[in-house]
């Protein structure tokens, strides 16, 4: 850990430097108390040191660039750095350049980090239910290839997310996904009377094997359950709290 910071690594990546964070090891105090890298609520001051200690935890020296998110499918290929004042709106980022950290922010939705070691690619994406039913892992996958990737060549990790224990949802999220594709009723469990459970990271996951994408791991890490470690939406909601924290998942080339 680099200063306290808590990275999560994944054998199928070792070929680039990354990390799946929480929040240990941050500067912010009350709900965000930890590694909150967003800005969105927390004091800004904190939230530059969060992301340098992120930074440093993975790859020193490098730049840090991350999107202002919007549940899409859309993926920004990365050729220079940006300010974090002008980031792109889009849910996924991919560089065949050294010295920069490609970062998703996430409070339960899955953040999911690829590489592909002989092309030299990588991307990370922020995959909530929505992104994910949308496609933004397939957009991922292609932005990497008009970069060189090969799909059969890139490991994909689906990083901490909520667990189907977790995450309850009405009839009418199921039918979404069912109505997609009848196979996605495998990704549901029956619960209470209207509603059941659903597994983020296990959709993710198969999508990511239909697409063809040759290696593919899971963190298996509830962020919902684990609250000295991470920050989840869902749970801040039911605690009722005015905000929440995010974390980061970052990926870069060395």
């Amino acid at each position: 850990m680099s200063e306290g910071v808590e990275s999560l690594t994944h054998p199928a990546l070792a070929g680039a430097a990354h990390g799946f964070l929480g929040r240990r090891g941050g500067v912010s105090i009350g709900i965000h108390a930890g590694l909150n890298v967003s800005y969105s609520e927390d004091d800004p001051a904190h939230t530059a040191e969060n992301r340098r200690r992120a930074g440093d935890a993975v790859l020193p020296g490098a730049r840090l660039l991350t999107c202002y998110q919007i549940h899409s499918p859309d993926v920004v290929t990365v050729t220079a750095p940006w300010d974090d004042a002008d980031r792109p709106k889009a849910d996924a980022l991919v560089t065949a350049e050294t010295g920069l950290l490609l970062g998703v922010l996430t409070a339960d939705c899955a953040p999911v980090l690829f590489h592909d070691p002989h092309a030299g690619v990588i991307g990370a994406a922020h995959a909530g239910w929505k992104g994910a039913i949308g496609g933004v892992t397939d957009r991922t996958v292609e932005a990497m290839e008009a970069l060189g990737a090969d799909r059969a060549r890139i490991a994909a990790v689906v990083g901490p997310c909520i667990a189907q224990k977790s995450y309850e949802v009405d009839a009418g999220f199921e039918a979404r996904f069912t109505a997609e594709d009848e196979a996605n009723a495998r990704f549901f469990r029956a619960g209470r009377a209207g509603h059941s459970w659903f597994d983020l990271e296990g959709y993710v996951a198969a999508r990511l094997a239909a697409f063809g994408v040759g290696t593919i791991g899971m963190q298996g890490e509830d962020t919902y359950s684990q609250g000295q470690r991470f920050y989840s939406f869902r749970r801040s909601t039911h605690a009722g709290e005015a905000g929440y924290g995010r974390q980061i998942s970052l990926i870069g080339l060395r």
